[in-house]
């Protein structure tokens, strides 16, 4: 077992009336503290997602678990072969290289606080998904930034049935 101790001097505050906010309905993603903040321990953001609506394609991460914690409403979200609705309170933790995804459930809404750890650097990430919903950027491009913010995309039986 490894330890890995993050490297950073001073408490991390963000208020959220200053926390950027990309998206909007049905997908709103409230940029928290990124790796850097953190000195690498963690990054977080806060999803909101409206009734029904999509919040990530199935992907891995290789070098990162994360966390699912739902502040309100429920989510599907898938881990390996297994769909599992969240509610309010409930909290889930993937494992590097297990595909996962996730949306809010039919008839929900959902509120999300996501943990990724160690950090990578994902802001970026989800302003590029932004430009990619506003037709400034390709969905393809996607593919070119896999590596940068271990995001690797693949597809899901189980996940497919389900959506």
């Amino acid at each position: 077992m490894s330890l890995f101790v993050p490297k950073f001097d001073e408490t991390v505050l963000v208020r959220d009336a200053e926390a950027e906010v990309v998206g909007s309905d049905p997908v709103a993603v409230r940029l928290l503290a990124d790796s850097s903040a953190s000195g690498g321990a963690l990054s977080t953001v806060r999803v909101t997602l409206a009734e029904g609506a999509d919040g990530a394609r199935p992907h891995t991460h290789h070098h990162s678990a994360e966390m699912f914690y739902l502040l309100d409403g429920a989510a599907e979200v898938l881990s390996g072969d297994d769909v599992v609705t969240a509610e309010r309170g409930d909290l889930i933790i993937v494992p590097p290289d297990r595909p996962h995804a996730f949306a809010a459930a039919p008839g929900a809404t959902a509120d999300l606080l996501i943990v990724i750890t160690p950090g990578v650097e994902r802001f970026e990430y989800f302003r590029h998904l932004q430009r990619i919903r506003l037709g400034e950027a390709t969905v393809d491009s996607l593919l070119e930034v896999q590596e940068l913010y271990d995001n690797h995309f693949l597809k899901s039986e189980a996940w497919d049935a389900r959506r």
